[in-house]
């Protein structure tokens, strides 16, 4: 007896309902196994990842190890991730010039960083209590907009405009030079 094929032959691969199934199958495999290897934050997007991968890559062939597939794809998206990281440490590393300039910074060009620094701040205390809170975890902790939902219990969508109304009242307040 000859094994099913996963997916319908006459059914291509990147078809809705074909990704759907397969989305809900084996969706929470893909978040475990990202889990593991990026966090807990990472895993949804990861598991987006594949999934776009996978309807861009059809070509309405029938898929006969589906797992087998769709997990290769995952390691493929764990390896372009990790070689994007590492080139932007890269270029980080080269961008980043001996600062032996300390001395040739005058005391007015402190002052004025030290007023930028303290009207920043004043910016930041004047914004309301929950977009405050998406702004420090954001800009300060370095923390996604999917991680930042999960903390606070809203959509990824909510935090971005939590975001997006800081950064108006911070330059608003600011003003254009910020």
């Amino acid at each position: 007896m000859t094994p099913t094929p996963a997916h319908p032959p006459h059914e291509p691969p990147g078809a809705e309902t074909g990704v759907r199934g397969w989305l809900l199958q084996y969706g929470p495999a893909l978040r475990r196994y990202f889990r593991r290897r990026a966090g807990a934050a990472e895993a949804e997007d990861l598991v987006q990842e594949v999934f776009i991968r996978l309807v861009a890559r059809s070509r309405g062939e029938a898929v006969e190890d589906v797992e087998r597939y769709l997990f290769r794809i995952a390691n493929n998206v764990l390896i372009s991730r990790h070689r994007h990281d590492t080139a932007l440490v890269r270029r980080a590393d080269e961008a980043a010039e001996p600062c032996d300039r300390a001395d040739e910074i005058s005391p007015e060009r402190a002052l004025i960083g030290k007023q930028a620094l303290s009207a920043l701040a004043a910016a930041v205390q004047g914004l309301p209590p929950r977009t405050r809170e998406a702004f420090v975890y954001h800009r300060f902790e370095e923390m996604t907009y999917a991680a930042i939902a999960v903390r606070m219990g809203i959509s990824a969508s909510g935090v971005e405009k939590l975001i997006q109304r800081a950064m108006e009242h911070i330059l608003g307040r600011m003003g254009p030079s910020a």
